[in-house]
């Protein structure tokens, strides 16, 4: 699992739409906050989108973008985003490569972890949390990404 300071790898993987977006594409505007999760639809996975979209005003006020992860078709992404009005981009990670590459994925490769990284624009890891079941540490995590990328330097 990738840690703090480390370089995330680049990739590209199709949204909730079928478009390819790139981590570069993620972090042109500032950091961003990506998440990934087991499964769409589940008790734990709707609780931690819908908490992570109803933090997003603020994300966007601090400039920070939002992406989840995991390894569902784009088809069933987009479902659950119209389903849970979703206002950020979900990623599909059907061959799990990207998952494999920060590091994520459970053991024998059967599930994906819940961890959520903030990563600046360098590609740098500056936060990382990662508990499965306890959405209120990745919603804490968040909010304090937040209010990081608010005080002044």
């Amino acid at each position: 699992m990738l840690n703090t300071n480390d370089k995330a790898p680049e990739f590209t993987l199709p949204d909730q739409d079928g478009h390819d977006i790139s981590l570069t594409a993620l972090l042109k505007d500032g950091p961003a906050i990506l998440y990934f999760y087991p499964a769409d639809f589940t008790p734990g996975c709707t609780r931690e989108a819908c908490s992570i979209r109803d933090l997003h005003r603020e994300l966007t006020r601090a400039g920070v973008t939002v992406a989840g992860i995991s390894p569902q078709s784009p088809a069933s992404h987009k479902r659950f985003r119209e389903k849970h009005s979703l206002p950020f981009t979900l990623l599909a990670d059907e061959k799990k490569e990207v998952i494999k590459m920060f590091g994520v994925n459970g053991p024998l490769g059967f599930w994906v972890q819940r961890v959520t990284y903030l990563v600046d624009q360098n590609r740098v890891i500056r936060g990382r949390v990662k508990a499965h079941f306890s959405i209120g540490e990745h919603e804490d995590f968040i909010r304090q990404s937040v209010l990081l990328r608010d005080t002044p330097t």
